[in-house]
């Protein structure tokens, strides 16, 4: 089964991607992954996309997509996979589309993990991340015993930046203004299924599969 998931920061795409992957035993595949792999790796699309990346640039979507063609290629995705952060907008989307046409196969379906803004914003602004250690907690979902000092190692929690909410809102805008034409992308092309992402991590996955199996029967 060839499946992308699709969802808003905050949505638990990554917890989810990799559950379904096992339960379908098919390859997960994120960008960052990919990124990864090739930039530890030494190939030439590493060196190229650590060249950026070093000088603090966004890597172009030509080298995102070659390391996504070279991926898709290999063994282990011949029977099928999860796509987990790409594609990110309409034009990626067109891109993958021909490029999985070109291998002589298509998606099958894309998963949306559907949850609202302020339980994003709930999720993400309410975690602590240890000075110390680097372990993250929660402040409604995995407290520490103190409030502030990390029960690991007694470190100082603190909220990063990117934990703000004011931040947290701008990226949602940005997720909105990039992909909401990618799920009408997807939703013209028939194989688009929402799964609400709210309630604890078991129920999203027992839905998502609920979706896949409603599909694949």
């Amino acid at each position: 089964m060839r499946v992308v998931l699709v969802g808003p920061p905050g949505a638990g795409k990554g917890t989810q991607a990799q559950f379904i992957a096992s339960h379908l035993s098919i390859p997960k595949i994120s960008t960052g992954d990919i990124f990864r792999a090739n930039v530890s790796g030494g190939t030439e699309l590493g060196k190229l996309a650590k060249g950026f990346m070093d000088r603090g640039d966004l890597v172009p979507d030509e080298v995102t997509i070659a390391m996504v063609r070279d991926r898709l290629a290999e063994n282990d995705a011949q029977e099928g996979f999860l796509l987990d952060g790409f594609p990110r907008n309409v034009a990626q989307a067109e891109v993958l589309k021909k490029m999985l046409a070109d291998f002589g196969i298509g998606l099958d379906l894309v998963l949306e993990l559907v949850v609202d803004d302020d339980e994003v914003v709930r999720r993400l602004a309410g975690r602590r991340t240890c000075r110390s250690c680097g372990k993250v907690w929660h402040v409604d979902f995995d407290p520490p015993k103190v409030d502030g000092i990390c029960d690991a190692c007694g470190g100082e929690l603190f909220q990063r930046d990117d934990d703000r909410e004011e931040t947290i809102r701008h990226r949602l805008e940005v997720y909105q203004e990039q992909t909401a034409p990618l799920i009408s992308f997807y939703a013209d092309e028939g194989i688009l299924r929402g799964v609400d992402a709210t309630g604890p991590v078991e129920e999203v996955t027992q839905r998502a599969m609920s979706e896949l199996r409603r599909f694949a029967d």
